[in-house]
């Protein structure tokens, strides 16, 4: 598989990431702890991953519960890969009725590195999970400024933010000398192109790498809801589809996703390959994440790794989800 820099960092990453966020629960939620995949499952895929020449693990200290987290690191002591980065996430607090807060504050990220690092046995890159509300900005950057400078993380990033809060970011950084984010993770497909306008073209001018999640927005950008077929028990639609793919199965979307299909069908390729080939080929990312369920969903995978656009079939299929 290609190695692509990380925007200016001098870190290396495959075209594709593996996101870990399915074991043990669909995400952070409490309410998809059961729908997760298992430990057994979760080897199955990150051995799958690495034989496919992924070198970046995606986690975080909130998946499932803490479980994707534990997972991953037993993974990593059994197996033992060479030259893999792994990436988690801190900030996001899931409490048992369901409901979710975010806490970035200096105490909390050094308890939950801690933490992530006996689980993991390292954390090469170290995201914040979402923006925090109340804790001022130069003391989470601080405390990952120090992190980096002990060793304990590589460097840091930031997930689900907005030109402005990485603005905020980038000028509280370099007001005190310290060092910047490196990586954004933040949601980015067909279906949502909303960080085309004001964000990407903050994050390419200042060197900053994308690594954009949810590339088929839970399956839509696939074949599998067209022709009028439902969502599947236990499916990603079906059991957070309100959660964290809210808009994106709608008859409007699945026309598109129709169209698409045509030109799949042209390129003697999957829809979900060519949607996934579309996101990689974008200027302005660096490596989709890309979380299977199962061994067959890596063909989605292997079809866009066989797939390169030019800039007349890049133009032709953004204008259908324009």
């Amino acid at each position: 598989m290609r190695k692509v820099p990380l925007g200016a960092s001098g870190i290396e990453v495959s075209e594709f990431v593996f996101g870990a966020g399915s074991i043990g629960g669909v995400g952070a939620s409490v309410k998809t702890r059961a729908f997760g995949l298992s430990a057994e499952q979760g080897f199955e895929r990150l051995d799958e991953a690495v034989a496919l020449g992924l070198n970046l693990i995606d986690t975080a200290d909130s998946y499932g519960g803490g479980e994707s987290e534990k997972v991953v690191g037993r993974w990593l002591r059994d197996r033992r890969p060479e030259n893999l980065l792994v990436a988690s996430k801190v900030g996001l607090v899931s409490r048992p009725d369901g409901s979710r807060g975010i806490d970035l504050s200096g105490e909390h990220i050094a308890r939950q590195l801690a933490q992530s690092v006996e689980r993991l046995g390292r954390v090469d890159l170290y995201l914040s999970h979402a923006p925090d509300p109340v804790t001022p900005i130069e003391e989470t950057i601080e405390a990952f400024a120090a992190a980096q400078e002990a060793g304990t993380i590589g460097a840091y990033g930031v997930s689900n933010v907005s030109r402005q809060r990485l603005e905020s970011i980038l000028h509280a950084a370099d007001a005190r000398g310290l060092p910047r984010p490196v990586s954004v993770e933040n949601r980015l497909n067909l279906l949502d192109r909303a960080d085309e306008a004001e964000l990407l073209p903050l994050v390419m001018r200042e060197g900053i790498g994308y690594t954009p999640f949810s590339p088929l927005a839970g399956g839509v950008l696939s074949e599998r809801y067209l022709d009028g077929a439902p969502p599947q028990a236990g499916s990603r639609i079906a059991v957070a589809g309100d959660m964290y793919y809210k808009g994106f199965h709608s008859p409007e979307n699945l026309e598109r996703v129709a169209a698409l299909r045509e030109i799949a069908r042209e390129r003697l390729t999957s829809v979900s390959g060519l949607a996934l080939a579309w996101l990689r080929d974008h200027p302005g990312v660096t490596a989709p994440i890309v979380a299977p369920s199962t061994s067959a969903q890596w063909d989605a995978v292997t079809d866009a790794m066989r797939i390169r656009l030019d800039e007349k079939e890049f133009d032709r299929i953004s204008e259908i989800f324009a």
